[in-house]
């Protein structure tokens, strides 16, 4: 049986939070304009290599990164990849872009909107790898249907990524494990890369940790690192 629609309305909470220090804000004002992908696109136009002034060797994206700790760790890590960054939390990004300033990172590219408007304007197998970490889990029965992870977005996700491509998934909420391996279980595009227990108890060698990560392991919550590719 096919599923109904999952996923009307955004897939994110608050815009914003405490009010930005003077030194944020002024990054907002006049950074992110610069790292800022742009908006109104064609569906499908976007080649996100050239978002940057040397094209990269892969393109990684991370969906919701919060206050952008990963997408930092990854993109010092990796200079030769190009990152697309997706955050609405305009605070969020404002600590990202701190980072960006303060360490003069150039492979960082910024979407602060809902990424379900940015992927359709991707060009079809662009991508090389995806990371939606700590994702909000709307907990509540009659928000479920605001998870980001869901068949449509998956169908989005696949489309923009490269055969082979990895996405990677992380939660300290048991239901929402379960609930994305669901839909990708009865996904035609992306399979479950586990072969044991460790595989998705214990996190990925790269993996810098967050301070999301810190907090559930503080209140007793288990994570769990799922890995998915695309087939």
């Amino acid at each position: 049986m096919t599923a109904g629609p999952e996923a009307p309305g955004s897939f994110f909470g608050r815009r914003k939070g405490k009010a930005l220090r003077p030194g944020q804000a002024d990054r907002i004002a006049r950074l992110l304009p610069q790292l800022r992908v742009p908006v109104g696109l064609e569906p499908g136009s976007l080649d996100p290599r050239e978002l940057f002034p040397a094209q990269p060797a892969e393109i990684w994206l991370e969906s919701g990164f919060g206050g952008g700790e990963h997408l930092a760790h990854q993109a010092r890590c990796n200079p030769e990849v190009g990152f697309i960054g997706v955050e609405p939390f305009v605070n969020g990004v404002a600590k990202l872009l701190g980072v960006v300033a303060a360490e003069g990172l150039t492979n960082i590219r910024v979407w602060d909107e809902d990424a379900t408007q940015l992927l359709p304007a991707l060009l079809p197998c662009s991508v090389d790898r995806v990371y939606i970490l700590y994702p909000d889990p709307w907990p509540k029965r009659r928000q479920r249907k605001r998870r980001f992870v869901s068949d449509e977005n998956l169908a989005l996700l696949a489309r923009v990524m490269k055969p082979g491509a990895e996405l990677r998934f992380a939660t300290d909420i048991d239901d929402y494990a379960g609930w994305a391996l669901a839909r990708v279980f009865r996904s035609p595009d992306f399979v479950w890369t586990a072969e044991r227990p460790q595989d998705w108890r214990l996190p990925w060698p790269d993996w810098p940790g967050t301070r999301y990560e810190e907090k559930a392991r503080r209140e007793g919550r288990i994570s769990s690192y799922l890995t998915f590719r695309r087939v």
